[in-house]
C-alpha cells in the first residue's frame, strides 16, 4: 500500500491574470513543483494521494487556476487513484468546486467523516475534517464526528490541517506551544496509525508531546511545496511517500521525505 502525501501548495499564489508590474513571477513554480509531485505519483503507481490542505492560495480563486489544479488530479484517479483532500484554512475550510470534485475517486473531509478503501486486501480508513478554528475546543467532538472505531480498520489515518503543540517554524525556530488554535499533544489519540496534517509550512515529524512524554500517534507534516515567504527562505521542501509494510510486526509505515527544487525568490 502506497500514500503519496502533500500539503501546503497555495496554488495561485504569485500568479495574478493581469500583473500591473513587470517582474519574476513565483506562481509557476508552485506549479512545477505540483505537476512533479503528481508525476512522482504515477511513477510510484501510488494508490492514494493525500492533500492536506491550502490547495489554493485563498478561497475565491480564478477559474483557470481551479482548472490547472484539478486537471491532472481528476487524470490520476482516472487512472484508478482514489484522491483526498483536507480543506484547510486559506479556503476558509471549504473547497466549493463541485463541477470539479464530483468524480467519484476524488473525496472532500467537506465535514468529519472516514472514507474508507480496500487496497490490496487491507482495508484503509481516512478519517479527518476540514480546518476548524478554536481546535483546543473542537478537537475531540470533530475527531468523534468522523464515526471512526480501530475495528473499522486494518490501516488508519487521521487527516488535518492544523498545528500541534511542538511544530517549529521560521528562522528563529518559533515553537507552537499553547492558544485555542494550537492542539496540545496529549489530544492526539491512539487508533489511529499516522496523524497526517497541513497548515506548517515546514516538514517535520512531531513523536514528543512539549514535557518529552511520546505521543500516541506520531504526526507528520510534509510541509509547503514552495517557498510561501522569506521566513521559508532557507528551508527545503518536501513530500512524503508513505508505504504500509504489512510484514512487519508490528507492520508500519515506512516514510520516505522527498526533496523538492527551490527557485530563487528574489524577483
Amino acid at each position: 500500500m502506497k500514500i503519496l502525501f502533500l500539503a501546503d501548495s497555495h496554488l495561485g499564489f504569485d500568479l495574478p491574470a493581469h500583473p500591473r508590474i513587470e517582474r519574476r513571477r513565483r506562481g509557476e513554480d508552485f506549479f512545477s513543483n505540483f505537476h512533479a509531485i503528481l508525476s512522482q505519483a504515477e511513477r510510484e503507481s501510488v494508490d492514494l494521494v493525500l492533500h492536506g490542505g491550502d490547495v489554493f492560495y485563498r478561497s475565491r480563486i480564478p477559474d483557470d487556476v481551479v482548472e490547472r489544479a484539478f486537471t491532472p488530479l481528476i487524470d490520476l484517479a482516472d487512472k484508478g487513484m482514489e484522491i483526498v483532500i483536507v480543506p484547510g484554512n486559506h479556503e476558509r475550510g471549504k473547497i466549493p468546486l463541485h463541477l470539479w470534485t464530483a468524480h467519484p475517486r476524488i473525496h472532500i473531509f467537506h465535514q468529519p467523516t472516514t472514507f474508507s478503501f480496500d487496497i490490496n486486501g487491507a482495508r484503509l480508513c481516512l478519517s479527518g475534517f476540514p480546518f476548524s478554528r478554536s481546535i483546543r475546543d473542537h478537537f475531540n467532538d470533530l475527531v468523534h464526528a468522523t464515526g471512526y472505531r480501530p475495528e473499522m480498520a486494518d490501516v488508519a489515518l487521521l487527516c488535518m490541517h492544523q498545528a500541534v503543540a511542538g511544530a517549529t517554524v521560521g528562522p528563529s525556530n518559533y515553537q507552537f506551544r499553547d492558544g485555542v488554535d494550537v492542539l496540545p499533544g496529549e489530544s492526539i489519540p491512539d487508533g489511529f496509525d499516522l496523524v497526517c496534517s497541513g497548515h506548517i509550512h515546514r516538514a517535520q515529524m512531531l513523536t514528543k508531546n512539549l514535557d518529552g512524554t511520546p505521543l500516541a500517534t506520531p504526526v507528520l507534516y510534509p510541509g509547503s511545496i514552495e517557498r510561501t515567504s522569506f521566513a521559508e527562505r532557507k528551508e527545503r521542501k518536501y513530500y512524503l511517500l508513505l508505504e504500509w509494510d504489512s510484514a512487519r510486526s508490528p507492520p508500519l509505515f515506512q516514510v520516505k521525505w522527498i526533496e523538492l527544487p527551490t527557485r530563487p525568490m528574489v524577483c
